[in-house]
């Protein structure tokens, strides 16, 4: 690529270093690792109300208030562990979110003690293969209502379906890169 050419990348990722980089490394590469999935699932939900950029600079700070994302360790999360989250300016201080990932983690955890992997759970709504989208992007589907729903019954908050699509879309369940989008291509192979 010559030094003059540039990147064509999703028109909301242009505005922010950040964002670039999460756009171009991370956002829309199908993540199979339960784990993984679970904590952008809790992520996605403390993005409700406000702009996912919030939530990727503080990243690193939720990190280490849940953690590392541990569910065995967040399910244990007592009044005391929510108290020190809510003095943590690092973090979105919104209890009823906090107290979502602990019982996020809780439900993560029925899951797998009944024998039933997370990945596997969320890729079945679509057979283990993307959903290349094309055209506008909506804000909700009838994938993420279905899988909603499903979450929901599982015992998981702060998943509707708006979040849910944010999420599908962040982990690769749904490829939404734009069509002119470097990233598009390599992410549908």
């Amino acid at each position: 690529m010559a030094l003059n050419e540039q990147k064509i990348r999703c028109a909301w990722a242009e505005s922010d270093a950040l964002m670039r980089s999460y756009h171009d490394e991370e956002w829309g590469v199908p993540e199979h690792d339960s784990r993984a999935l679970w904590e952008l699932l809790m992520l996605e939900g403390f993005q409700a109300g406000l702009a996912w950029i919030i939530i990727l600079r503080k990243r690193d700070a939720f990190r280490k208030a849940f953690k590392g994302f541990d569910p065995e360790v967040v399910a244990r999360f007592g009044e005391k562990d929510i108290a020190r989250m809510m003095e943590d300016a690092g973090i979105v201080r919104a209890r009823a979110k906090i107290e979502a990932t602990i019982g996020g983690a809780k439900a993560y955890l029925a899951m797998r003690d009944a024998g039933e992997d997370f990945s596997s759970f969320i890729w079945g709504f679509v057979k283990g293969k993307a959903v290349q989208n094309t055209g506008a992007v909506p804000a909700s589907s009838e994938l993420s209502v279905e899988v909603s729903k499903a979450l929901k019954k599982k015992g998981f908050k702060f998943v509707g379906p708006v979040i849910v699509y944010a999420f599908l879309q962040a982990a690769g369940v749904v490829n939404d890169h734009a069509e002119g989008c470097f990233r598009r291509k390599v992410v549908r192979k």
